[in-house]
């Protein structure tokens, strides 16, 4: 068993940034996340994605933000433990035990969990149920992997129009498909793309892919109309996904629904476990990695508290430091 500070279950942005926020606090501190590298879904989905509701940053692409993230994590050392589950919750003298996959316990003075909607599962698209071949993707890690080719985005949210709009200056095609008229993503992406030289055809469904080992087509039927083949390199299913929060139900956590309750310090209903991010909920919760900043700054100091009540809720100005 080792001792640590404060253990953060998900090394997304909040996490990241608690991480920092925590060594500033003079805290050790161990983030544990079941993917393989920080960053949790701006990582995995949007790596290429340009962010624009971050303080200070008129524009910046995911995989930038993550970098300066861990940067400025970097600054008081925190260990990673990546590609591991945190599984069990239990208590020793009052303080967390958290038992990892693998084998190793932490003895924790707080536990943060900024583990954003969970593990996620894209949905897959019905289409590609009996395709063998490649050539479809849920998310595109890398947005020069795709240039020069035609691509089809199927989906009418945030991430479909994200992925046309960052892909159109490199493939060679960008088609959007979506079974309705009405689009889910936001009104200003949807204008933006429709600026741009994307083919987007409403009221549709892909209903079967071609090729031989990898795609090379697509038919799409748009409702009372005839078939239509297009050419087609790369299918990005942009269906969304389905969220999970695993062993973190078995913990005793008071939920709503997926998300875990928390009152306006961010501890949660167990001893010495705070939340931060889009996995809390409290009225008036907004979803935004803004938000998640501050939450984690509200936790950290709360839980250092909590680890040693002689603290000071408030530690000063970062600047002060200086």
């Amino acid at each position: 068993m080792r001792e640590v500070d404060v253990a953060i279950i998900g090394a997304g942005p909040t996490g990241l940034f608690a991480a920092y926020y925590a060594g500033f606090r003079g805290l050790s501190v161990a983030v544990i996340d079941v993917l393989p590298e920080p960053g949790g879904q701006v990582t995995a989905m949007y790596p290429e994605k340009m962010i624009y509701d971050i303080a200070g940053f008129p524009s910046i692409k995911g995989r930038d933000l993550v970098a300066n993230l861990v940067t400025q994590a970097a600054t008081f050392g925190p260990e990673y433990l990546l590609g591991v589950r945190a599984e069990k919750l239990s208590y020793l003298d009052g303080r967390p035990v958290l038992s990892l996959a693998g084998g190793d316990v932490l003895r924790c003075g707080a536990i943060i969990v900024t583990a954003g909607l969970g593990s996620f599962t894209p949905r897959p698209l019905p289409a590609a149920e009996n395709f063998v071949g490649g050539g479809i993707v849920f998310f595109v890690p890398h947005l020069a992997d795709l240039a020069g080719q035609d691509v089809l985005i199927v989906g009418g949210g945030d991430s479909a129009f994200d992925w046309a709009l960052a892909l159109q200056p490199l493939a060679r095609s960008v088609t959007l498909v979506h079974r309705r008229e009405k689009f889910r993503a936001h009104a200003a992406t949807v204008d933006r793309v429709r600026e741009l030289p994307v083919r987007i055809i409403v009221n549709a469904e892909v209903t079967r892919l071609h090729g031989d080992g990898a795609v090379t087509g697509a038919d799409i039927v748009v409702k009372g109309g005839e078939v239509e083949t297009v050419p087609v390199d790369t299918v990005v299913a942009a269906l969304g996904f389905t969220a999970d929060l695993g062993p973190l139900t078995e913990w005793g956590l008071a939920l709503d629904k997926r998300h875990i309750l928390v009152d306006s310090t961010m501890i949660t209903n167990l001893p010495r476990v705070f939340a931060a991010g889009d996995i809390t909920e409290y009225p008036g919760k907004v979803r935004l990695i803004a938000t998640g900043f501050g939450e984690a700054a509200t936790a950290v100091n709360n839980a250092a508290v909590v680890i040693n009540p002689a603290a000071h809720l408030f530690p000063g100005h970062s600047s002060d430091a200086g």
